[in-house]
């Protein structure tokens, strides 16, 4: 059986056989492959960002662990923030007063890349911009409000914990809520 080279064709019965894709077909494709695009682009920007969430979803589930212990250990715990030297570490306070360093991996966190804390605000405290500064969590189910401020070379993120429930509310950019 004879092979043709692509593109040449010495039969011209097979040449009436062929069939290839109408406009329209083409068209559609296009149009899919155009919308795909439309909807994907945007998310490849969030890439450069993507140290930033990451750090502020690490420190929202440590926030949220903190407050789930407090409640069942039914323990004061403890989240201090050493703005100096870029140390985030968990505590909680014994029967008898002490503060003691979680066990496991939420006992220290870091920030990864180039990530750090700009400030941090504790409602009743003040905004710290330098040395240590503590966010509790008590063991009723409440923890102070904390306003925290990351920061890296490609942006800026805000994260608001609110008092009742532990969680953190997510913001783009540098945002005052006083």
């Amino acid at each position: 059986m004879p092979t043709l080279k692509t593109g040449i064709c010495n039969n011209p019965d097979r040449l009436a056989d062929a069939r290839g894709f109408t406009l329209a077909e083409l068209t559609v494709v296009v149009f899919i492959i155009a919308l795909i695009s439309l909807l994907t682009l945007p998310l490849l920007g969030r890439v450069g960002n993507a140290d930033l969430r990451s750090a502020g979803r690490n420190l929202a589930g440590s926030v949220k662990y903190l407050y789930n212990e407090a409640a069942l250990q039914r323990l004061t715990h403890r989240m201090s923030f050493d703005l100096d030297a870029g140390a985030i570490s968990s505590l909680r306070q014994e029967v008898s007063g002490e503060w003691v360093p979680l066990p496991g991996r939420r006992a220290r966190i870091t920030l990864p890349g180039s990530v750090r804390l700009k400030n941090v605000e504790v409602v009743g405290k003040g905004l710290f911009s330098s040395g240590t500064v503590s966010m509790d969590i008590f063991s009723v189910g409440w923890l102070e409000e904390t306003v925290l401020h990351l920061e890296d070379g490609a942006g800026k993120m805000t994260l608001r914990f609110s008092p009742l429930t532990g969680s953190a509310e997510f913001y783009d950019g540098h945002r005052e809520f006083r």
